[in-house]
């Protein structure tokens, strides 16, 4: 069934009435895909093609995790998973998948558990951004940008970049000499471009031991300065405090504690800006594939709940959406990562291949259907003058 002129999908009746009645698993998901108009051994690209008929039990049985391991499994194929993913959230599938013990167990585990309390917080530095420099290297930009990119009037994944780096530089009215702190800097690339073309004093700090290594060496004879530290556990003060894609690792039991260490870092007539992706709906877990294979510990913050976080400690000067250019940025991803491929394939492995790939362009499906945002959002403490960040 495809969507209706107004863009709003009509929940079919027979959906509302399938727990009811006895029907296979197969059935069961093909009537769910029927909803998105996806076929089962169709011969669109969103189509889906089964290779092992357990499939369907499988999915039913473990959501998400059925989903993204049997595709892992080789159990299925799509020719274009982000076209696949796309009518998936546009349906608003994901519903009647998470009606299973393991989603409701990974749930109250976030709701007992601070996930990214400690030594938790350190986790996906060790399990994601520590997979390997050379093969973020080949996967990223020049300067090895692991954000979203800004598309507006770029050609090219570097040009997205540099656009980005810039649109943020010009939003914090940043000039020479000021003292910036980058929380959750990566690979060093906003903290080079800001020293390199602002004249910018960069702090960054990183939660993982490898990309502070190459952060450091790819900002090497600037004023730069890279830390292997928590954000929790920054002193100083600074003109400039920001994160880029930092935030979804925070957890909505750290929100506030996140906007206090901003506050307390930031100098009164400072700015700070948060880039980072953020949800519909607020939310206290994530994506339980997403989260035993890419992002241990992550979940995506609402509008919500950063405006309760940063209440009584900021003024909330812009909120911008671009979240489209995410999907753009996956995709440039996604074409780095098939052309550089067989380079790696040995070190990785075909079962890392169908995980990476499944990954990419899930994520690109879910901002094609505007499941997900990508937001900046300028800050400044009460009393301080109006910035001029209304620049896209």
């Amino acid at each position: 069934m495809e969507t209706t002129t107004s863009g709003i999908y009509q929940k079919p009746r027979v959906l509302s009435s399938v727990l009811g009645r006895a029907k296979s698993s197969r059935q069961y998901i093909q009537e769910a895909l029927d909803y998105a108009g996806i076929t089962i051994n169709g011969g669109r690209p969103h189509d889906i093609i089964v290779h092992n008929n357990d499939l369907y039990d499988r999915v039913i049985r473990e959501g998400s995790i059925g989903v993204g391991e049997s595709y892992m499994d080789g159990w299925w194929d799509c020719h274009a998973l982000d076209a696949f993913f796309n009518r998936i959230f546009r349906a608003d599938l994901k519903k009647y998948f998470e009606g299973n013990w393991q989603f409701y167990l990974h749930a109250l585990n976030a709701r007992l558990l601070n996930l990214q309390k400690g030594k938790r917080s350190y986790e996906v530095g060790l399990r994601h951004y520590d997979v390997g420099n050379a093969f973020y290297r080949d996967m990223l930009d020049d300067r090895m940008t692991y954000t979203c990119g800004y598309w507006a009037g770029a050609q090219n994944l570097n040009e997205a970049q540099e656009a980005k780096l810039d649109l943020i530089c010009r939003k914090m009215e940043l000039s020479p000499g000021m003292r910036v702190l980058d929380i959750g800097c990566g690979w060093g690339s906003f903290a080079g471009y800001a020293a390199e073309k602002y004249g910018a004093n960069v702090t960054g700090i990183t939660i993982s031991q490898e990309q502070a290594d190459l952060a450091r060496d790819l900002c090497s004879g600037l004023p730069v300065d890279i830390k292997l530290q928590d954000y929790r556990d920054v002193t100083g003060q600074y003109d400039r405090v920001l994160s880029v894609g930092m935030l979804e690792h925070v957890g909505y039991k750290n929100y506030r504690t996140y906007m206090e260490t901003t506050a307390r870092c930031l100098k009164d007539d400072g700015i700070a800006l948060i880039q980072t992706i953020g949800g519909n709906a607020s939310a206290t877990t994530t994506d339980p594939w997403l989260d035993k294979y890419i992002f241990p510990n992550s979940m995506l913050p609402s509008i919500s709940q950063i405006g309760r976080a940063m209440e009584g400690l900021f003024v909330m000067e812009d909120w911008h959406n671009f979240g489209p250019d995410y999907d753009k940025t996956l995709m440039a991803w996604h074409e780095n990562f098939e052309n550089c491929w067989q380079k790696h394939k040995e070190q990785y492995g075909e079962r890392f291949y169908r995980m990476w790939k499944f990954y990419l362009l899930s994520c690109a499906g879910v901002f094609r259907a505007r499941h997900t945002n990508l937001w900046q959002i300028v800050m400044t403490k009460k009393g301080c003058a109006r910035p001029a960040c209304r620049l896209a």
